[in-house]
């Protein structure tokens, strides 16, 4: 009760919601960081990170690397609540047209 009478007025969790913005954008800029990384989002309220990467310079194997190399880096570098789910997505497309 008192949590929510406190919570509701104006401006009293600011300063909680820029911190955890922050958290994300820093989580997208430290993926974005490696090379092969076209994309980041960070999801599930900073709990997962899923990162494209260009599959035309990222092999499979690479991908692996890449997923454990981020998740190493974020324990190193940053603090964050629990734990961070890093997938690595690598995509490739064939598309042709009959005429």
């Amino acid at each position: 009760m008192c949590d929510a009478i406190s919570g509701s007025r104006p401006g009293a969790r600011r300063e909680m919601m820029e911190s955890y913005m922050r958290r994300l954008k820093e989580l997208e800029e430290l993926a974005v960081s490696f090379n092969g990384v076209q994309k980041c989002y960070a999801i599930q309220a900073g709990r997962e990170l899923r990162v494209l990467v260009d599959s035309e310079n990222v092999t499979d194997e690479k991908a692996s690397m890449l997923s454990y190399d981020i998740s190493q880096k974020i324990e190193k570098e940053m603090q964050y609540p629990g734990q961070i789910k890093v997938t690595v997505i690598r995509e490739m497309r064939a598309v042709n047209y009959a005429k």
